[in-house]
């Protein structure tokens, strides 16, 4: 039976919209080179990937060397002129070094200036002298491919004397693909070079 077109319309608004589809997912994958000077050279892969507001992630030789930790998180944003990402997660590290981590990662962005940070704190199930909270911040400018600015790290994979690295980094994305270069405390003993290569897919 054909149903009038003003009873169709009725019933239509009676059922309100449509649902909407699910979101995509979207997934990243990173690598940072690391090259030490009085130590080892190492890589650090890291994959994400998220649907909406869930956020996944795997990080190897991130909290320690020989450690794998596994993440979840929400992802929140907001702003017009200034606006802003954070995620925040709650992940557990395993291999050489064993424990439970919360986390996060969030950025600002105005104009041509973004302002980022991650942290982490290892609640370390070994040896509760070993936790550690570690932090990775940038501030930089973008224009057109290129971004280039100054960071800073906290960590322990490897040692240094300098309780908090600084340092420059340049570097420039394509087309979903990202390519950096960092240089931590040059000139001193604690100098590294760190090469990041990652992308979206």
């Amino acid at each position: 039976m054909l149903i009038p077109a003003p009873l169709l319309a009725a019933a239509m608004m009676l059922a309100g919209p449509a649902p909407a589809a699910p979101p995509a997912w979207s997934y990243y994958a990173t690598a940072y080179v690391y090259f030490v000077r009085n130590d080892d050279d190492f890589v650090t892969p890291v994959v994400w990937a998220d649907r909406g507001r869930l956020h996944l992630e795997a990080r190897y030789n991130y909290e320690d060397f020989d450690t794998g930790s596994l993440w979840a998180g929400v992802n929140l944003d907001g702003g017009d002129g200034l606006s802003w990402e954070l995620t925040l997660m709650l992940g557990g590290a395993f291999g050489a070094t064993d424990g439970i981590v919360p986390g996060y990662r969030g950025a600002l962005y105005w104009k041509a200036f973004d302002l980022s940070s991650e942290g982490e704190y290892l609640f370390d199930l070994g040896e509760q002298t070993d936790d550690f909270f570690y932090s990775w911040s940038e501030l930089g400018w973008s224009k057109g491919w290129f971004r280039g600015g100054i960071a800073a790290q906290r960590t322990r994979v490897y040692h240094t004397d300098a309780d908090v690295q600084r340092g420059l980094l340049a570097g420039g994305s394509w087309s979903g693909v990202d390519a950096a270069i960092y240089w931590f405390e040059p000139g001193s003993d604690d100098a590294a070079v760190m090469l990041l290569a990652g992308f979206a897919f």
